[in-house]
């Protein structure tokens, strides 16, 4: 049996991956600070409480389920994240400094943690939950836009550092999902809407971490749906005046 865990899996698109996974047989992990009802008497799940904020509490949660697994841990799904919007100037310090604090040392302090047990299984996986927000910064959302970006530079970095270690590193990239997180005031929200389902997202954790092909093994970010995907082509081959204007366009 494959292993997986999950942070912030309490609820939203965690909640969807954890679904997704035991659906395919998996041992699934989550890790939340919130509680989850919905896990309790699931065959298979197991539950611990994780503040990704906290090393020691990511020590304290990956050695709970691994002592479920010998040690090992096929997949480090890096799901946890927040995020506020509004005027970057007008920001609370202390809500910019808890979006990064999740965001970018909640997501680092779980890679730390993993890596023992990732190394340990053949064929491993670690997954961060990434953004479309992360091709071209987000106006409206800067500081979550700003964290993405660097999700995505930790997994390329990891993708280097670790393939040594046997450990495949990705990144999910979804546009707005049907999850609280959409819920704020971005003009890409109004003008885009929101048109995925967790379900799509918990998909493509799945496809990424279960390539078919050696090109497909050789991808690090993953779109979603046509939009996201789309906006990340677009983003890797225009020019730096064209990404930002269509940017402007859709989320200025």
């Amino acid at each position: 049996m494959r292993k997986i865990f999950i942070s912030g899996g309490a609820q939203g698109i965690g909640r969807a991956t954890a679904e997704k996974f035991l659906s395919e047989g998996w041992l699934v992990g989550i890790g939340d600070v919130q509680p989850a009802p919905w896990a309790e008497g699931i065959e298979n799940l197991i539950v611990t409480h994780l503040d990704v904020t906290d090393p020691e509490s990511w020590d304290k949660a990956l050695a709970e389920f691994t002592a479920h697994t010998g040690g090992e841990l096929d997949v480090l799904d890096n799901n946890a994240g927040i995020i506020i919007d509004g005027p970057l100037a007008d920001e609370d310090p202390a809500r910019i400094q808890k979006i990064i604090d999740v965001n970018v040392t909640g997501l680092t302090l779980g890679a730390r943690a993993a890596h023992k047990y990732l190394k340990a299984t053949p064929g491993s996986h670690l997954v961060n939950i990434s953004s479309a927000s992360a091709v071209f910064g987000q106006p409206g959302i800067a500081a979550y836009s700003a964290s993405k970006f660097y999700v995505n530079g930790l997994t390329e970095a990891l993708s280097l550092e670790w393939e040594k270690d046997g450990i495949r590193v990705v990144d999910v990239m979804p546009l707005w999902a049907k999850t609280p997180v959409a819920d704020v005031s971005a003009a890409s929200v109004r003008k885009l809407g929101v048109n995925l389902t967790t379900e799509q997202v918990a998909d493509a954790v799945w496809e990424s971490v279960n390539p078919k092909n050696r090109w497909q093994r050789g991808r690090l970010h993953y779109g979603v749906g046509i939009v996201d995907k789309l906006f990340y082509v677009a983003g890797q081959w225009a020019p730096d005046r064209v990404a930002r204007l269509v940017t402007k366009i859709v989320a200025g």
